[in-house]
């Protein structure tokens, strides 16, 4: 039975590459753990860029063949995406290794700091990589486990996404996606958002609601309405609309190319990101740092030098008057928000979407065209290629081009090449010396290596 950090010593990991799994290995590689793991997408004699930075940390990668897994393991940790037909998952029940699940491994960690979790149905890796960033200004050296590397860890050579420090304080993720988020008890939780994602509205706001009561100080967004109701206490709380009232209130938004600029409570803050969403994710940030001490000019000199978190509008360059932007949106409320960011850069934005999952994409078919429909401007057009299959049993009865004609029918201009490798050929035509490329989607590892594709042949 494993009930704390200190039942083991020698955690395996079954899908270690995943944003999730590897930030967890390395935190506990970082507290002095013997952490060692495998992946499908390992193989013999191939570079794979994860493998080496967890190679770097002293974490020990197999093939996903059993070779790793053997009597020294003390735990075996699972993703969600992993099945018990998996033969790894299989040799250990054999050897009886105990075997858990990420979630209930981040909860344990969770326990063992004064932990704020960071819940909603969008911007959390954002918010917790503003949040961690204002932390380590005002010396409170945070520990972070995160679902995005964060520049500012990334150019030491690492993944970016999980960082041991020597304070009292850990900033998580919780996700709702898979419900694993009722399992952490914070210190403080803090609630962006609620769309429709994975789940519908009402099971979200159960789900949300445990959340709320397992946090000791609950911090919510006033201006969004599902959210206000789960309010523990408006003191506490951050609103971007300015007749909303709460304790932390954003305004005088603007944004000028790829910076933008807000007041709080006569406090000015300048930030490298797009969009009026991530003025929203800093006052959330802002909110929760100033619960714990850092007052809004302190968290001011940290946001300004806030250097991004890995595709989250991630700004390639430009080419012949072409920006090239690359973002992890994907859900319908996400994908509008990321067109509209990258609205002010530019009088045109193509964007183009690669959907993840058959069943999401039906699930959500409606909500896409909705969403997306609304955020475009006349000259603004959407592209999409053929929805990404990660293997597994499904069934295949939807298509990109559905939401593509569906768009076309509202007047939108829109349109599908369904093999990714031919979008450049077939935007050139439309590309003006004035205009942004946004790239957005998300669950494929192989979108970087896209983006940069895309980057090499503009």
């Amino acid at each position: 039975m494993i009930s704390s950090l200190n039942d083991f010593q020698n955690p395996f990991f079954i899908g270690i590459a995943g944003t999730g799994m590897s930030a967890l290995a390395q935190y506990l590689r970082g507290i002095g753990k013997n952490v060692s793991g495998s992946d499908r997408y390992f193989r013999e004699g191939e570079f794979n860029d994860t493998k080496e930075k967890l190679e770097a940390e002293g974490i020990k990668c197999f093939l996903q063949d059993g070779t790793g897994i053997n009597n020294n393991s003390d735990l075996i940790v699972v993703s969600s995406a992993i099945e018990d037909t998996v033969y790894e998952v299989q040799k250990a029940k054999q050897l009886n290794i105990p075997i858990i699940k990420r979630s209930e491994l981040l909860s344990l960690i969770a326990e063992s700091k004064k932990t704020i979790a960071i819940g909603g149905t969008s911007g959390k890796s954002t918010t917790t990589a503003m949040l961690f960033d204002i932390m380590e200004y005002a010396g409170l050296h945070p520990s972070i486990i995160s679902g995005a590397g964060l520049t500012s860890i990334t150019k030491a050579g690492k993944i970016g996404n999980a960082k041991v420090g020597n304070g009292e304080w850990l900033v998580i993720e919780a996700d709702e996606s898979d419900g694993s988020i009722i399992q952490y008890k914070p210190e403080i939780g803090l609630l962006l958002n609620i769309d429709k994602d994975h789940k519908e509205i009402d099971a979200l706001m159960e789900i949300f609601a445990v959340f709320k009561n397992n946090s000791k100080t609950f911090v919510v967004n006033q201006s969004h309405s599902l959210a206000r109701k789960l309010s523990q206490n408006v003191n506490h709380d951050f609103s971007i609309d300015e007749k909303i009232p709460a304790k932390f209130v954003a305004g005088d938004f603007r944004q000028n190319g790829l910076s933008i600029q807000f007041v709080i409570d006569h406090s000015p803050f300048t930030i490298r990101a797009l969009g009026k969403h991530n003025m929203e994710n800093a006052t959330a940030a802002i909110a929760v740092a100033n619960q714990i001490g850092v007052d809004l000019p302190a968290c001011a000199s940290a946001l300004k030098n806030y250097e991004g978190i890995y595709r989250r509008h991630q700004v390639y360059g430009t080419k012949g008057g072409v920006w090239m932007i690359d973002d992890y949106a994907h859900n319908p409320a996400k994908c509008a928000a990321s067109i509209i960011a990258c609205q002010p850069v530019a009088p045109k934005v193509i964007a183009w979407f690669q959907p993840h999952g058959y069943a999401p994409t039906k699930f959500l078919r409606n909500d896409f065209v909705d969403e997306i429909a609304k955020a475009l401007r006349p000259k603004d057009e959407i592209w999409m290629s053929e929805i990404f299959y990660a293997g597994g049993t499904t069934t295949k009865d939807i298509s990109s081009n559905d939401l593509i004609n569906d768009l076309k029918a509202r007047g939108n201009k829109a349109f599908f090449v369904e093999n990714r490798n031919d979008l450049v050929k077939a935007i050139r035509p439309h590309l003006t010396d004035n205009c942004v490329l946004l790239l957005m989607g998300a669950r494929d590892p192989s979108l970087e290596q896209f983006a940069k594709q895309v980057w090499t042949e503009l």
